[in-house]
């Protein structure tokens, strides 16, 4: 530990003794932290354990189960005594959190069978830790740390698998300027993949969003007794379906506060606006199942208002907590459901339209009239996305029927008075009505330049069309023409969606548009293979709604989708079978066997579809995915994919439509997706603006523009420049030349580190550019004048070579740069290209193989190999990859299978041999070892009998058999993690220490 971090550590135990933490220097060791947590036990359940009860107690509540973990220390468990009588017993008080008792010690040494660490200061309550607070140096970036304890955690052995630490409920990571927490929880949801897709970590904030970063601030904040407490018993979320613990986020926190607030006061209505890709779910999930024991309240009702949210609300409620909402399949079953007073009817989700027929009626007699005994009760109406269906009879008439009820409503996009729908009331003057005439006060908000600022989502990149051609000729209140669209759409795809990394939708003006599209794709994109065989087609696909006597839940989903709805009224049969050969052409291409009278199954496999691109093309084909979808009003609302990036427009929208379709692109992944690309080819700049500065909730138009936008191209060029001129003074002042082959002639390990530091910026703002899609030929020339894209390459390759040998040397104990190697962020995901993978790599070898010389042969495969030692992908696998590709003959034309079935075989063999001699070096037979690779690769985790069965002939002691068991893992490990290409390697990972 630096004197830097003492020194932080001291100040902090200074401040928890401020806030009535009781400082125990005498709680260092686990026995000494077990006695403890003994002596609290039986005082909390009124009890003295003997020595033989205890041990069993520490038997049964430990684990290696973190969720299981969380939901012991919330609930009531049994204990046989020693003379077989039950005892029930808590380990926290968990009825009244705040009157636990709360200690902190530090430097806590956790020795267990297999393992000893030093954790810097934990929280105790009740003497069980569910708090780890890890203080680092300064700019240590969050990511790193958080990946320091997932290796601590990964450690075989560790202390949170077999003591006491199985409970820990949060991590705490702290340079004294930045503090971050986030959730403890099991190792298939605490790791980092290879896509470097985070743990979600938060940032505490106050009611007004403002960040308390500073550590005694956030102490005085969230470590208060009551508040932390409060923080682990009321606002943590245990994901039953998933196994996961889920920490709310402050402003989540604040919503769900507020309603409960509202309801205790019987203060009338409120609305929440939080914006789209913010967690309403998770928000109104919490404040109805805090309602749910609220015996004030009768009934908790969660209205959507399309069957699809419907369905997508259940199921995220039951995802948060197994079988917490049902589905009301009809108005029969959530009339019943609404009169029973059986608890678990107390929260019901349902959509706006079944609800109002139970109001009705429905036309039914049977219903008529049944909900008459509901009228005087307190029922408490939560609204998701209130800025639609519910202006209008359905509002009004579930006031007029529940005159006692309270209404919430959330919304990502409010309803003002620029935004209104017209409405004329009778008897009264015709006016606008906005999201505070119906819910009256707005409770929270937490707006989209809240959640930028927060990085919860992206800002967006917006390319205006500039007409040319026939375009340029056309009315200035004309589309352009559909053959242009496509051809723009067709050019910049791959730049905006990355090499088609992510995808992409189109949104049209009406259900003819939207036809006119898809046939107008087809045709085009025929052409265009017929006239260039390399041309890749974009697979498309198209959803809009049929007619609605097609099917009850077509009628249901199309209920407020306005356009579709209008344009369904006129020739609806052609529309009819113009669909059905739209299903009938993805059924061709994808395998499915959809129906037109099953329209809701097709719609659902179109959006799991456009989620699966996140799959890398060796493990899901490139072919059973979506580029594009065609749409009208579907998809615009509603729907999530954080590997959907672009919004091409072909339809006018404004306020909270605009702003609701182009929230499609802003969900955060990592460095390969730096913000939402929107094409807009209708000229819609001035309603963009207008959107933008509506919907920040304050602050003026340029302002706002700058939080909502990225730089225009000119300002990360010059960044880019910037960042180049860094690099090349950092090799100046090394005495080497600015060239991408001198960084391997950097001495010491503490160059090559602040190589990796200067050269990210390169590659991170090269990144950005290269999604641009309206960069000028002048402007992409000025890029390649800064930096070759041969230099860009061949940097690329450097940086991947110099992060794999410091990450190699961060294990080893003792080096001089060990812990400035661990405190590095490498962001390898910028250095992976989705386009370069294993079949693109066949593919180019086939095509060489049958149409070039030797020479030129010889030529493409330096620049593949080039294009794979940049790719962060092949980081393990590079000198393998060129063994095989240097090694294939020049003069033989070779198909990709057989270049497939070639490389399997050559990589067989590599295996073989090394197996072979890592058996030889451990005095082991060769074929058995071999066997333990394979069995291991086939489930993913290693099985330690076998391990010991392995070595038994070798006839060790204990001691001699753990250190040679240690080392032969030592030297399989990356064999297997290089044979195990991505798979889901947790069970493997917990060995790599």
């Amino acid at each position: 530990m630096s004197q830097k971090e003492r020194e932080l550590e001291q100040q902090l135990l200074g401040k928890l003794q401020d806030l009535k933490y009781a400082y125990r220097t005498d709680l260092r060791t686990r026995a000494a932290l077990e006695a403890n947590f003994r002596e609290k036990f039986n005082q909390l359940n009124h009890v003295t354990l003997t020595d033989s009860e205890f041990a069993r107690l520490l038997e049964k509540i430990i684990t290696s189960d973190t969720f299981e973990a969380a939901k012991k220390l919330r609930s009531k468990e049994t204990l046989f005594r020693d003379d077989g009588t039950p005892l029930d017993y808590t380990l926290v008080n968990i009825t009244e959190w705040c009157k636990n008792t709360f200690e902190v010690v530090n430097q806590l040494k956790m020795g267990t069978q297999d393992s000893y660490h030093r954790y810097d200061v934990m929280l105790l309550l009740n003497g069980v830790p569910v708090v780890q607070i890890e203080l680092k140096k300064k700019d240590v970036a969050p990511q790193v740390a958080m990946q320091q304890i997932v290796d601590y955690k990964n450690d075989p052995g560790n202390g949170y698998t077999n003591t006491l630490l199985a409970f820990v409920q949060l991590f705490v990571v702290s340079n004294g300027s930045s503090t971050h927490y986030f959730a403890n929880n099991r190792a298939e949801h605490f790791s980092f993949n290879a896509d470097e897709r985070y743990l979600p970590i938060y940032q505490f904030a106050d009611r007004s969003n403002a960040k308390i970063r500073e550590l005694n601030k956030f102490a005085d904040a969230f470590l208060q007794k009551c508040t932390l407490a409060e923080m682990i018993g009321r606002y943590m979320v245990l994901l039953e379906t998933e196994k996961r613990l889920m920490m709310m986020r402050p402003y989540q926190i604040y919503a769900v506060k507020a309603i409960v607030d509202s309801i205790a006061q019987n203060a009338g209505n409120g609305f929440i606006w939080h914006t789209t890709g913010s967690g309403k779910t998770l928000t109104s999930f919490k404040a109805s199942t805090l309602l749910r024991d609220n015996e004030q309240i009768d009934k908790c009702i969660f209205v959507v208002d399309r069957k699809d949210l419907d369905r997508q609300t259940r199921e995220e409620f039951n995802r948060f907590q197994a079988g917490s909402v049902e589905e009301n399949t009809n108005t029969g079953r959530l009339v019943r459901r609404l009169l029973s007073t059986d608890n678990a009817d107390k929260v019901i989700v349902t959509t706006i339209q079944k609800l109002a027929l139970a109001l009705s009626g429905g036309g039914r007699a049977e219903y008529e009239g049944q909900l008459a005994p509901l009228r005087d009760k307190r029922i408490v109406f939560i609204f998701d996305e209130c800025h639609r269906s519910q202006f209008g009879d359905n509002h009004k008439a579930i006031k007029g029927y529940f005159p006692n009820s309270q209404l919430f409503g959330f919304t990502g996009t409010p309803i003002f008075d620029e935004n209104a729908r017209y409405i004329q009331v009778k008897g009264e003057e015709a006016r606008y009505q906005t999201t505070e005439d119906i819910f009256q006060t707005q409770l929270h908000a937490y707006t989209i330049s809240h959640a930028i600022d927060d990085g919860n989502v992206l800002k967006f990149h917006v390319d205006y069309y500039k007409p040319d051609g026939e375009d340029a000729r056309r009315g200035q209140d004309e589309p352009p023409l559909k053959r242009s669209v496509i051809a723009k759409i067709l050019q910049k795809h791959d730049t905006a969606t990355a090499g088609r990394r992510f995808n992409a939708i189109l949104a049209t003006a009406s259900i003819n548009d939207a036809i006119e599209y898809y046939d107008l794709f087809q045709q085009l994109q025929a052409e265009q293979q017929g006239a260039d065989p390399v041309f890749r087609p974009l697979n498309i696909a198209a959803v809009f709604s049929p007619p609605g006597s097609v099917s009850a839940e077509a009628r249901q989903i199309q209920e407020d989708l306005p356009q579709e709805s209008a344009d369904n009224q006129v020739d609806p049969e052609s529309k009819k079978e113009v669909l059905a050969r739209i299903i009938s052409d993805y059924n061709a291409q994808y395998g499915t066997n959809h129906k037109l009278s099953e329209f809701d199954a097709y719609y659902q496999d179109v959006q799991k579809r456009i989620k699966d691109q996140q799959w890398p093309n060796k493990d899901y084909p490139h072919n059973k995915k979506i580029d594009l979808v065609i749409v009208v009003d579907m998809l615009l609302t509603g729907f999530d994919s954080k590997y959907l990036n672009t919004l091409y427009l072909d339809k006018k929208l404004q306020y909270h439509g605009l702003i609701q379709a182009m929230s499609r692109t802003n969900r955060i992944l990592n460095g390969t997706k730096p913000y939402g690309n929107i094409l807009d080819f209708r000229s819609q700049q001035d309603a963009v603006d207008k959107a933008i500065t509506r919907f920040s909730n304050g602050g003026d138009a340029e302002s706002t523009r700058k939080i909502w936008l990225v730089e225009e191209a000119p300002e990360v060029i010059d960044k880019l420049r910037q960042a180049v001129e860094r690099v090349t003074k950092f090799m100046e002042f090394n005495g080497l030349n600015a060239e991408p082959s001198e960084v391997l002639n950097l001495e010491g390990d503490a160059a090559r580190i602040q190589f990796i530091k200067v050269f990210k910026d390169v590659q991170r703002y090269t990144t950005q550019l290269e999604q641009y899609t309206d960069l000028e030929d002048h402007q992409r020339n000025e890029i390649k004048t800064i930096l070759p894209p041969e230099d860009l390459q061949a940097y690329r390759g450097v940086y991947v070579e110099t992060a794999r040998a410091l990450k190699a040397r961060k294990d080893t104990p003792d080096s001089e740069t060990q812990a400035d190697a661990e405190d590095l962020d490498f962001e390898l995901v910028l250095f992976a290209s989705a386009i370069i993978d294993y079949d693109y790599i066949m593919t180019l070898l086939a095509k060489s193989s049958a149409q070039e010389t030797p020479e030129q042969q010889r030529v493409t495969r330096e620049k593949l190999l080039s294009l794979i030692e940049g790719d962060a992908k092949f980081m393990d696998e590079r000198e393998e990859i060129r063994a095989y590709i240097l090694g294939l003959p020049t003069d033989k034309k070779l198909t990709d299978t057989e270049l497939w079935q070639g490389y399997e075989a050559f990589k067989a063999s590599r295996n073989a041999e090394e197996v072979t001699t890592i058996a030889q070096a451990h005095g082991l037979k060769p074929q058995a070892l071999l066997q333990f690779v394979d069995r291991t690769l086939q489930r993913l985790i290693f099985d330690s009998q076998a391990l010991r069965d392995l070595l038994a002939p070798l006839d060790l002691g204990w001691k001699a058999r753990k250190r040679k068991e240690e080392d032969l893992m030592g030297d399989l490990v990356l064999v297997l993690r290089r044979r195990a290409e991505g798979r889901d390697i947790a069970g493997l990972e917990a060995y790599e220490q």
